[in-house]
């Protein structure tokens, strides 16, 4: 049961088309978390926190709700970022009155410096990296963003909250650079965390660039963590790429004897293969790209085509989770949704980057 919000805030955006934003959102929201919609209002709840929507004739109501502070900033912050995507052309003003804490440091963010960097493949780095008060990264989703500060910068400049509740970041030369990654590991007791980072090829690779030269007591910055997890079942499907290894690492650790799991992992060639310790009864294919570059190949696609389901008894439940590359990810969503017909809670298929894009870019449609 959650607990009774703590913290509460309310904007009123002026919008055109109100009614059609609020539905774009919730729509959207529908993925993440449970939707009600009815007349001109609306509510959203999800795992951080509650929103209220009221559409009028000119602006939209927001109400926000959080029984913490970071729990609270992720909800405003998803209410701006999507309203804000789905009323493009209107650069609406978005100002939170109630609990706003505009200009305060971000409540998810932490600075961290590397402890430790080592090569795990040929393309696969292991950063460790240490900070305080980590326990909060150790639920609430796999992925984070890691903030570089740019080359030459000797006192990094972070974002703090924005009115509008998104991070307000520093101007200019002095405004760091965010990547995505997943939390391979976290021991909060310990105040470390374990980052797989892939070392891609190319000038604009600011993560593969700081993995590749880490060294102890690189100063970096880390907001988050968010993404998703997987649902309870009796047959796992994992599926991914080299940027889900780590994810997929992860989840294979924390799943129990009793699970049963598929993970089909696409990487260049057998030297990019590691170790994935599990309890689960696990089926593990490893598909080799074998000199074909990252996102040019059908190579995931087919082989979750290919695969023998298990038959549905009664009570069995079978979960698909998926990371990989734009078009592949459309490809396999579309898959599994038409032609497989599992239901929206059954799977999660996600794009962890797009091919001649960097960074979030890797989520835009064209």
């Amino acid at each position: 049961m959650r607990n009774e919000p703590t913290f509460k805030a309310t904007a009123r955006v002026l919008l055109t088309a109100p009614d059609d934003v609020m539905k774009r959102l919730c729509d959207h929201m529908a993925e993440h978390g449970d939707v009600s919609l009815s007349d001109r209002k609306a509510r959203i709840d999800t795992f951080y926190g509650s929103a209220a929507l009221e559409a009028h004739d000119d602006a939209l109501t927001l109400h926000a709700e959080g029984d913490d502070e970071v729990n609270f900033a992720y909800v405003k912050l998803s209410l701006a970022e999507h309203l804000l995507e789905f009323a493009p052309g209107e650069n609406p003003s978005i100002i939170w009155s109630g609990d706003s804490f505009a200009g305060t440091p971000l409540p998810y963010f932490r600075e961290m410096r590397v402890v430790g960097a080592r090569s795990l493949t040929p393309h696969m780095r292991r950063v460790t990296l240490a900070g305080e008060n980590l326990a909060r990264f150790e639920t609430g989703g796999l992925h984070i963003r890691l903030l570089f500060p740019p080359k030459g910068v000797e006192t990094p400049q972070w974002p703090v909250t924005g009115e509008d509740g998104r991070p307000s970041w520093p101007k200019g030369m002095e405004r760091p650079l965010a990547r995505v990654y997943t939390i391979r590991s976290i021991d909060a007791a310990k105040g470390e965390v374990e980052i797989d980072m892939v070392l891609h090829e190319g000038a604009d690779t600011p993560g593969a660039t700081f993995a590749a030269n880490a060294v102890a007591g690189d100063i970096v910055g880390m907001t988050g963590p968010g993404g998703g997890w997987i649902e309870e079942a009796d047959w796992h499907l994992l599926a991914g790429d080299e940027t889900a290894l780590p994810a997929i690492g992860r989840i294979l650790e924390q799943l129990p004897e009793t699970a049963r799991v598929t993970a089909l992992i696409e990487i260049a060639d057998a030297t990019e293969e590691q170790p994935l310790p599990t309890s689960a009864k696990l089926d593990l294919r490893w598909l080799h790209r074998n000199g074909a570059e990252a996102g040019t190949t059908t190579l995931l696609e087919d082989a979750i085509r290919s695969l023998k389901w298990p038959a549905a008894e009664d009570g069995k439940r079978a979960f698909a989770w998926v990371g990989c590359e734009h078009k592949a990810f459309r490809a396999i969503r579309k898959y599994l949704r038409t032609e497989r017909k599992l239901a929206r809670e059954d799977h999660l298929v996600v794009a962890y980057w797009r091919r001649g894009f960097d960074g979030d870019n890797a989520r835009n449609e064209e």
